[in-house]
């Protein structure tokens, strides 16, 4: 139980209004859906069977903050509540969204195409960090206050249909920042580190989790300044740019899931000063 409060007073503002983050209710995006009042407190809300943060907002009223992952297709979707004697559903409306493509070229073709035992680590390592995706720590009731883990011109948007040495591949799943080698990285809100690692595609990353399923992801690095576990407050420094994985030239890969589902990082972000 300690160290559940002591997680809550690190998420928690105390007596400030924490922002929502923007909706966008397309593959990619976020569903702001508010909970019916008969709904008990103990419901717990679940899409594509994974649990959904649920926000307590200052008039008292609860706001399920819903990520839909890049592959939602568009029309109607169903988002599932729960509790002792208690079911419901509640339905939304997905729209159309269209992303551009990106072709890269890369001189290690074994960032294309690994062999057998690149693949078996890879696999591993996918493993892990899908665990950490995966998770649900209820930890807070309030969402979090993100800042940018860096500043610098975005090089690559979220939701980029890619294509490595022309062929295709999963879509961008994060926010590409281009700066410096060395440059330094911080914590995009508060949370608790819970996974680091140096990863073939990922290169040296560090995973954060933000309470109730919300976890960024920040990859490519040159250093990693914090430890498994570690309590971190947004602004502290993380590690350090670098072109680690399956990277062109130096950059932070800065990746942000809800409930499993990998979400445009800028709609949880303030505008770029």
């Amino acid at each position: 139980m300690a160290i559940k409060l002591h997680y809550l007073g690190l998420l928690c503002l105390a007596g400030q209004a924490v922002a929502l983050p923007q909706e966008a209710r397309y593959a990619g995006g976020i569903a702001l859906v508010p909970l019916p009042e008969y709904a008990p407190l103990s419901v717990n809300v679940r899409f594509n069977g994974y649990q959904v943060p649920i926000i307590q907002q200052a008039n008292g009223s609860r706001m399920a903050v819903v990520g839909l992952p890049l592959s939602t297709p568009t029309g109607h979707a169903e988002l599932l509540l729960n509790a002792d004697n208690f079911t419901d559903q509640l339905s939304i409306d997905i729209n159309p969204k269209a992303y551009p493509e990106q072709r890269i070229t890369l001189k290690a073709t074994n960032k294309v195409n690994p062999n057998e035992e690149e693949l078996a680590r890879y696999s591993r390592e996918a493993a892990e960090q899908k665990a950490v995706y995966q998770s649900f720590n209820p930890y807070t009731s309030q969402w979090p206050a993100f800042r940018w883990p860096i500043q610098g011109e975005i090089s690559s948007p979220f939701g980029l249909k890619r294509f490595f040495n022309g062929e295709a591949r999963d879509p961008h799943s994060g926010l590409d920042i281009a700066a410096p080698e060395g440059k330094t990285i911080y914590a995009p809100a508060d949370g608790i580190v819970a996974q680091i690692g140096d990863y073939f595609f990922n290169g040296k990353t560090v995973m954060i989790d933000h309470g109730q399923g919300i976890i960024s992801m920040l990859c490519h690095l040159s250093q990693i300044d914090v430890e498994k576990g570690q309590t971190l407050k947004a602004g502290q420094r993380v590690g350090k740019v670098g072109q680690t994985g399956r990277a062109t030239g130096p950059h932070l890969h800065f990746g942000l899931s809800i409930n499993n589902a990998r979400v445009d990082p800028l709609l949880v972000l303030p505008p770029s000063p």
